[in-house]
């Protein structure tokens, strides 16, 4: 029984360790995702991986945050996004290595700036079991695992 409890709480562990090892990126810091803000500057130095989130804070339907290809990022273009969201607050999972491309899709606002392109690191470590549901998931049964082991 000593071994199961010990195994279920290394489970915890990892899986808790998972998530804390991702980090979470304000786009543009106080400023937020909006116009008249240098966002290579604010990408500049900073190491994204896989997991980590990118979270876009702005006045809603004033702004888009819209993924799109390197070829529609370099003209600007969201005719075809991978995803779009105009909510007021966007968080994006970096679920996958390499380049990532972001837009704001208003007239204007894209080819004044307001855009943002993020190299993604992949980390082996990462799978979708790292992820916050996931891991609340794993700890609620390590939990419900543990009450069970300890009334016996």
């Amino acid at each position: 029984m000593a071994v199961s409890s010990a195994v279920l709480v290394g489970l915890l562990v990892v899986s808790c360790a998972a998530v804390a090892a991702a980090t979470r990126y304000t786009v543009g810091d106080g400023e937020g995702w909006t116009t008249g803000v240098n966002y290579n500057n604010w990408a500049n130095g900073k190491f994204f991986r896989q997991g980590d989130e990118l979270v876009f804070n702005y006045q809603a339907r004033a702004h888009t945050v819209t993924e799109v290809s390197q070829t529609n990022f370099d003209s600007c273009n969201g005719n075809s996004p991978l995803s779009n969201d105009n909510g007021g607050s966007t968080t994006i999972r970096l679920s996958y290595p390499g380049m990532h491309y972001f837009i704001c899709t208003i007239p204007g606002h894209c080819s004044s700036g307001m855009k943002l392109a993020v190299n993604v690191n992949g980390d082996p470590s990462y799978s979708a079991a790292s992820s916050p549901a996931a891991a609340s998931a794993v700890a609620a049964a390590a939990a419900g695992a543990l009450i069970k082991l300890a009334l016996f």
